[in-house]
């Protein structure tokens, strides 16, 4: 496949690498990132010969969350099409989630909004001593809202309301009290701890593995149809209001919005 916004590296052994490929714009995701990202995720999950997927992002940034320029020009489109450009976001995430193999967060830098969106659609997720964490959707009056389901089932719901509303920024340590990291290491072990962690699935059976995963879901908390629904019409609802236009303006404007003190 001829990836533009990610990059796949397969080892030989089963275990596959995939890359968010968009340095320059620190992993933010675009509409075209969103495509590959589901197009790999149906790809790798049924490709017999990979057992396990590293997720990880190429330059500083894991992932600064959705591209700023996707968002604004959702503030011009219509209904119907402020509810495809919803759909394409959760959708993506579904597919990771529900990829039918181990897929593993190497989180070697920042990761905001989409990106802890990201991190949490992996089975489990290192991050790098240093890296920051946030989500900072409501400084642009928006909501982290497709990513929630996901965001909530890994915190929990307790854990989650700490961090989901305030924007606030937070560090690694925090991101593995918060259950979004597994682990938090010197950024030179990170390759070598979550190759280990792929490396588990060599041993195990392919089939057995994606059928525990389905039932770990199923037990899980509830992120069926029904869910990602409601997270696309808060996304919609989101768009719609007028703090979203006034946060994404500002932001371009390099001023503050108007409710920021």
């Amino acid at each position: 496949m001829n990836f533009q916004t990610i990059a796949i590296d397969r080892d030989g052994r089963g275990i596959t690498t995939l890359r968010l490929a968009r340095a320059e714009k620190h992993n933010a995701l675009s509409a075209q990132m969103m495509d590959e990202l589901t197009e790999a995720a149906g790809m790798l999950g049924s490709d017999p010969d990979t057992r396990a997927v590293i997720l990880t992002g190429t330059g500083p940034s894991f992932c600064a969350g959705g591209d700023l320029g996707w968002m604004r020009e959702q503030l011009g489109a219509d209904g119907p099409a402020r509810r495809a450009a919803a759909r394409k976001l959760a959708m993506m995430l579904n597919a990771l989630n529900e990829m039918p193999r181990p897929l593993i967060g190497k989180v070697q830098g920042n990761a905001f909004g989409g990106g802890i969106g990201m991190i949490s659609v992996c089975d489990v997720a290192f991050g790098a001593q240093g890296a920051r964490f946030g989500l900072t959707e409501t400084r642009l009056g928006l909501i982290p809202a497709t990513i929630g389901p996901y965001v909530v089932a890994r915190m929990g719901e307790g854990r989650a309301r700490r961090v989901f509303m305030s924007a606030r920024i937070f560090d690694a340590d925090e991101a593995m009290r918060l259950d979004l990291l597994a682990g938090v290491h010197a950024p030179g072990e990170l390759d070598a701890v979550a190759l280990a962690e792929a490396e588990a699935y060599l041993q195990t059976a392919p089939g057995a593995v994606g059928a525990a995963k389905r039932l770990a879901r199923r037990l899980g908390p509830r992120i069926d149809p029904d869910v990602i629904e409601i997270s696309m019409d808060a996304l919609v609802d989101a768009w719609d209001a007028p703090e979203a236009a006034e946060g994404i303006a500002a932001f371009f404007d390099r001023r503050k919005p108007g409710w920021q003190a």
